[in-house]
């Protein structure tokens, strides 16, 4: 009894071995191949652009205004309390460039965010749609470092590059 227990349950595995299909993709690849992503990293290099020109912007008159300070500093026509009201003005200055610099990292962060989230979303709808179709129990993520090993016949990324247009 034990041996024909032993005999269904080793036939039963290796039936669920056999019904298991599974596939993978390499996720880095896609994303560098891709032309949407490709046109959201110019999107996103022109924003950055534009956000580091008003910074650029602010540090010019930052050194103007110490500049002004130093030269007026240098004729000696300033008391004491106007150099401490100027030399606050200045931290102040300061203060607001680099505030600027964490809020510029902060908008480059949402901004890549808001740019990828429909690319990934297309990707991950349109590969759960593979998987459905063509019966894969999972599809690994070759990039992630997670997958030991492969059969080339089981690779998604010529049929999802194919349904994203690429």
């Amino acid at each position: 009894m034990k041996k024909l227990l032993s005999l269904v349950i080793t036939l039963c595995c290796i039936y669920t071995m056999q019904a298991q299909k599974f596939g993978y993709v390499n996720s880095q690849q896609l994303l560098v191949e891709s032309p949407e992503v490709k046109a959201a990293d110019a999107q996103l290099s022109t924003y950055q652009s534009e956000l580091i020109a008003k910074g650029e912007t602010m540090v010019k008159s930052f050194e103007a205004n110490y500049k002004k300070y130093v030269d007026i500093v240098n004729l000696g026509t300033l008391s004491k309390v106007e150099m401490a009201q100027r030399e606050g003005d200045l931290a102040k200055e300061q203060q607001a460039i680099q505030q600027y610099e964490v809020e510029v990292q902060q908008k480059l962060v949402t901004k890549r965010e808001t740019l990828y989230k429909p690319i990934l979303d297309k990707m991950k709808t349109t590969l759960d749609q593979i998987g459905t179709e063509m019966g894969y129990t999972m599809i690994f993520d070759s990039s992630a470092g997670g997958l030991l090993h492969a059969v080339e016949a089981d690779d998604v990324m010529p049929i999802l590059k194919q349904r994203l247009g690429m």
